[in-house]
């Protein structure tokens, strides 16, 4: 079997880490979550979070990639037979997620060149849903095809094919070491400029201001948690792919721990440059900046081409920032594309350039539908029941597996061995108490939300097909893959 690619540089590894964990939640949010959270005294919980989840749960990751040299399905076959089929669900998630999340990333694309003429005009909210989306109303009253997404979301596609194809060191790796450096200069670029702006420490007063009763609140530690598991693409194959081309002496903790802080610093900025733009929203339109604070692609694409619309040299302002989102959305499309790529050339001995291009190829053809008049409905259910019921079960199968059926210690010794500082007792009950208990409990309280309310007003019949449905498709496909005997010997690898 030919010999495993590795990354050419430490710094090249942690980009490429970085990039994945980077994407569009950090920038639109983090902000917000921390404004709904007791802005300042946010940080408390999230950084406990940060310290006794997010590095525990990437540690273990990044090891288990190293030390198993596979995608996530070897990886989890490598524990048992019986568990490759955990490898394959998580792989049909990320899947799932490449083929929606390229569609966002095509309205960056396409808001990237609006911004140079700000073309949606004086009312961003009715060009956003009108003019630019055309959107219908019901997610299965798909419409026509909007021809700026689907060219922009070729564009998505096409590069990260090339990414994928030229492979880890020469694509992949090549890709972040100038995606990710360029996306934290922009980022700096801006905030420089957006910070000086009237009303914007206003904005940043909103954000950061401590308000220290709500630590008493237990969904504001949940919420801290769950913001850690969505930002660092943990617990669905990422990271065990990528840590899987690390050289064998790779110092694990140490990598971890600074993606994970790079990551959670990027959220800082990112808070800082929407704030700031939205206090000076604020001041020009005389609003309070509760008013004008949200999240989610109402944000990007309906606040701030409004808040830019106020602004002192809006097209270069407008330019920058979705230059950013597009950039922090094509590294992460690309980690997600290579988790899915690397579990088939592993599995079955497929060519990289072959598996690609079917993967790609497969992903383009079902990102359509995303880029129809229905698109954004159909994305806003995939997207909610993908994090809130997908992501995190698989996450809590894993943990659970890991810390209570294989156990740690075997992993924990591997760790220590190739890493400058050493993870022992606090590692592992930070896994087994903390990270099991926050991940049950808000994978429990979201299931039992979306039985007691249909999510977003949808039909339930909508929410059967695009949502509920999604755990047992992944699950059925997963065990369908799993017992596929593999070309290369890969079932007796281990």
């Amino acid at each position: 079997m030919a010999q495993r690619e590795q990354w050419g540089s430490r710094v090249g590894f942690v980009l490429a880490a970085v990039g994945s964990a980077i994407g569009l939640g950090n920038i639109w949010r983090f902000p917000y979550m921390a404004y709904e959270n007791g802005g300042g005294a946010f940080l408390i919980p999230y950084i406990f979070a940060l310290l006794t989840a997010g590095i525990p749960f990437m540690i273990l990751e990044f090891g288990m990639g190293q030390k198993y040299r596979g995608s996530a399905p070897k990886v989890f076959r490598a524990l048992g037979e019986k568990w490759e089929w955990i490898g394959w669900m998580q792989v049909v998630v990320a899947l799932i997620i490449s083929i929606y999340y390229v569609a966002v990333i095509g309205w960056t694309i396409n808001y990237t060149g609006f911004a140079l003429n700000l073309s949606w005009g004086a009312d961003p909210k009715a060009f956003f849903f009108g003019d630019y989306l055309g959107l219908s109303d019901a997610p299965l009253h798909l419409g026509s095809i909007r021809w700026p997404i689907l060219a922009a979301c070729t564009l998505a596609w096409g590069i990260t094919w090339l990414a994928i194809t030229s492979g880890v060191r020469k694509g992949i790796e090549r890709a972040c070491k100038i995606l990710i450096p360029l996306l934290f200069i922009l980022v700096i670029a801006l905030i420089a400029r957006v910070v000086n702006l009237p009303g914007a420490i206003t904005g940043l007063n909103y954000l950061f201001h401590p308000d220290f009763s709500k630590l008493a609140d237990f969904s504001v530690w949940a919420d801290a948690y769950g913001q850690i598991f969505f930002s660092l693409s943990i617990g669905f194959s990422i990271m065990l792919a990528y840590s899987s081309y690390l050289p064998e002496d790779s110092d694990i903790s140490n990598n971890a721990a600074m993606t994970v802080f790079i990551n959670c610093g990027f959220s800082l900025l990112a808070g800082i440059m929407i704030f700031s733009v939205l206090g000076n929203m604020a001041h020009a339109t005389g609003q309070e900046v509760s008013d004008v604070a949200g999240a989610g692609v109402g944000l990007a694409f309906i606040t701030i081409p409004a808040a830019i619309n106020t602004m002192p040299a809006p097209v270069f302002v407008g330019t920058l920032f979705f230059l950013c989102l597009t950039m922090a959305g094509v590294s992460s499309h690309i980690s997600i594309v290579e988790a899915v790529s690397s579990s088939f050339i592993d599995k079955f001995g497929m060519d990289r350039k072959r598996t690609a291009t079917l993967v790609c190829g497969f992903g383009y053809l079902m990102t359509v539908a995303f880029t129809t008049g229905g698109g954004l409905l159909i994305l806003d259910i995939v997207d909610h029941f993908i994090n809130n019921l997908c992501i995190l079960g698989l996450a809590l199968v894993e943990i659970v597996l890991m810390s209570y059926i294989v156990g740690l210690d075997d992993l924990n010794a591997h760790v220590n061995a190739v890493s400058d500082f050493k993870v022992g007792t606090a590692w592992r009950l930070c896994l087994k108490l903390v990270t099991v208990a926050v991940l049950g409990y808000t994978f429990v309280m979201n299931i039992v939300t979306d039985l007691g309310t249909p999510y977003g007003g949808y039909a339930q019949s909508d929410l059967a097909l695009l949502g509920w449905s999604l755990l047992p498709v992944a699950f059925v496909l997963a065990l369908a893959l799993s017992r596929r005997e593999a070309a290369y010997g890969f079932a007796r690898q281990h």
